[in-house]
């Protein structure tokens, strides 16, 4: 790509403004059903309800949501969450029974074990359908460990869910957990603007960095979580991509296109950039705006 070309899109990166250009997107949900803390007054089948409608509204045909078995015995909606995923039409996969990240696994044989147990809640509720779709909890699957992990979901015939493009909603959900317990929403706006600030950087940068490591917008795979937080932003996040030209496609054909053709942890662009020995475009653009202490919120 030409270095003027380049230049333009990283100056709508600096300015939060990006051209209308069209792309494919699948959504990806993790940690169901319950992600973070839960706002006071607010059940985890409220959150699940409200995250559906926002992706119903804009015509969303497919929003896989990876399981946490394990928490369905911590949440007492936990199955009704599960249930009303699979009544609005939207697939499961499978994230682990106890979301156990792969490098602080005690051993391999545990994590085998984990993707495993994580199973019979998903297949029950799939039946005559394909959920066999893994999510690396932590998007781990580096290091020594990885190539043979890979081997070992291969052999149960998973398919693995890569990611592309994610706004850090993890970052904000206990954080806004607790303010909505101290009823700060002073502090809840200021996360909101701090968030929509970065959607918008990450939105041009993600058009920047996968034309300048595969010479055009790829399909993108976005990463949510099943949280208070994202359920209260996600209709506004909707609308901004929206407003970038977002085309929602299912996970199956964003993962056709070739650059899927290697699955692997972190992020696909820069997982390829490093392979190629690209050094990315600038994604930390600022706008000015102070930064925020999210982690001690509210505390």
């Amino acid at each position: 790509m030409k270095a003027q070309a380049l230049a333009l899109i990283l100056a709508g990166v600096a300015g939060f403004t990006h051209a209308v250009e069209p792309f494919d997107i699948a959504i990806t949900v993790d940690d169901l059903p319950a992600h973070g803390q839960l706002p006071p007054g607010t059940t985890r089948l409220q959150i699940a309800e409200s995250y559906l409608a926002t992706l119903k509204a804009h015509h969303v045909p497919e929003a896989f949501g990876f399981v946490n078995a394990s928490k369905l015995k911590e949440n007492p909606d936990g199955a009704a969450v599960l249930d009303a995923w699979r009544k609005a039409g939207y697939p499961l996969g499978n994230h682990a029974y106890t979301h156990m990240n792969l490098a602080r696994a005690p051993s391999p044989d545990a994590w085998q074990a984990d993707v495993i147990a994580g199973e019979p809640e998903v297949a029950a509720r799939m039946q005559g359908l394909d959920w066999h779709y893994f999510r690396f909890p932590n998007l781990s699957a580096g290091g020594e460990r990885g190539p043979a992990a890979l081997a070992f979901l291969r052999a149960r015939g998973y398919e693995v869910a890569d990611v592309s493009l994610a706004f850090g909603d993890w970052d904000y959900t206990d954080a806004y957990a607790r303010c909505v317990a101290k009823g700060d929403q002073g502090s809840i706006e200021a996360m909101k603007r701090h968030y929509f600030r970065r959607i918008d950087r990450g939105i041009a940068s993600m058009k920047a960095q996968s034309t300048q490591v595969f010479g055009r917008v790829i399909p993108q795979v976005l990463l949510t979580h099943l949280g208070g937080w994202s359920a209260a932003t996600l209709p506004e996040v909707m609308a901004r991509l929206d407003a970038a030209g977002a085309r929602y496609v299912t996970l199956a054909r964003a993962q056709s296109d070739p650059a899927y053709s290697l699955p692997g942890g972190g992020s696909l662009v820069a997982r390829v950039a490093k392979e190629k020995g690209i050094r990315l475009a600038d994604s930390g653009a600022k706008d000015g705006a102070p930064d925020l202490d999210i982690r001690n919120l509210c505390r």
